[in-house]
């Protein structure tokens, strides 16, 4: 049986499995084990119970290997079967562990929501600049596979014509290290980046400039308070000025940042590989990944000056 105090004595193997260090998981497991008895209060006085809160079978897990258990499924994103073996439980009963804990797990991490409703607090260049650095803001959207859905309308608004498959697409803005300041809903893989954007561009102060590719042209018009920056495009017939191509080169190097967080969030296989939970848990599980790949930044920012 698979706990965690078999996998701690295999640093390198228990960071594989898991997406953060030992040292990382000991200061997530202490502040989500404080935050884990009133989630529970919270989820159960939601239901119409006969029984008092505490009552019923136990978990057959401690709190911390059942975050281990969801951060191995996070990252591996292996079937709940081959967990259920290694963590001697039934499949029902590690589907169901998992997504019990994920909203205490949500609460104690710095997910996209929270880091945007902090920033539009800020009031001065100062205060800004602690949340986008330099004061700009990279934006780019991602897609992931999800199965064929059965029914016939969301078969046609969720295929993707660049992936030619069924997908969802997420937009992602993010600070110049890297962490992921806004994220809104998951929207259906049809529709093109920026009339995504339109619908669902982030809010912030007038200072900071905002870099995106060429997939979101036509911010310069319609959103110039947001000062877009896009790279030059190449005309037919018509190549690009040296200064223009040291300008494309300038502004992928800072581009690349948004590039290199949405690659953090697809070393977790789950939201890599094809989506097999319900939709309807996607912005959940994203928000919980995003919330990582934010803590595991700001965890080096603080130990390595």
């Amino acid at each position: 049986m698979l706990t965690y105090e078999k996998i701690v004595r295999k640093p390198k193997h228990f960071q594989s499995f898991t997406g953060v260090t030992v040292q990382q998981f000991d200061f997530l497991s202490q502040k989500i084990e404080s935050e884990y008895k009133d989630a529970e209060e919270r989820r159960l006085s939601k239901r119409k119970r006969k029984r008092d809160i505490g009552a019923g079978h136990p978990f057959s897990l401690s709190v911390k290997n059942r975050i281990l258990m969801l951060l191995i499924y996070y990252r591996m994103y292996t079937s709940y079967s081959l967990l259920g073996f290694l963590f001697d439980l039934d499949a029902a009963n590690v589907y169901r562990d998992i997504r019990y804990m994920e909203p205490a797990v949500r609460k104690c991490i710095q997910i996209p929501a929270k880091k945007y409703a902090d920033a539009k607090k800020a009031t001065t260049l100062e205060e800004l600049e602690l949340y986008f650095p330099e004061l700009k803001v990279i934006i780019d959207a991602s897609e992931q596979q999800i199965p064929r859905p059965k029914d016939k309308k969301k078969r046609k608004t969720h295929y993707s014509g660049k992936k030619k498959r069924h997908t969802v697409k997420t937009q992602y803005a993010v600070n110049l290290s890297g962490e992921i300041i806004h994220k809104p809903p998951h929207s259906p893989g049809r529709p093109h980046d920026y009339n995504m954007f339109k619908k669902k561009h982030p809010v912030l102060s007038d200072g900071l400039q905002t870099l995106a590719d060429l997939g979101y042209k036509g911010m310069e018009n319609d959103y110039p308070a947001m000062n877009p920056v896009l790279p030059h495009k190449k005309s037919k017939g018509h190549d690009l000025t040296p200064e223009q191509k040291q300008f494309n080169h300038n502004h992928s190097r800072i581009r690349i940042t948004v590039e290199h967080s949405i690659a953090r969030i697809k070393k977790f296989g789950i939201m890599r590989d094809i989506f097999r939970n319900r939709l309807c848990r996607y912005d959940r599980i994203n928000d919980i990944v995003c919330g990582i790949v934010n803590f595991r930044i700001e965890w080096k920012m603080i130990v390595i000056p």
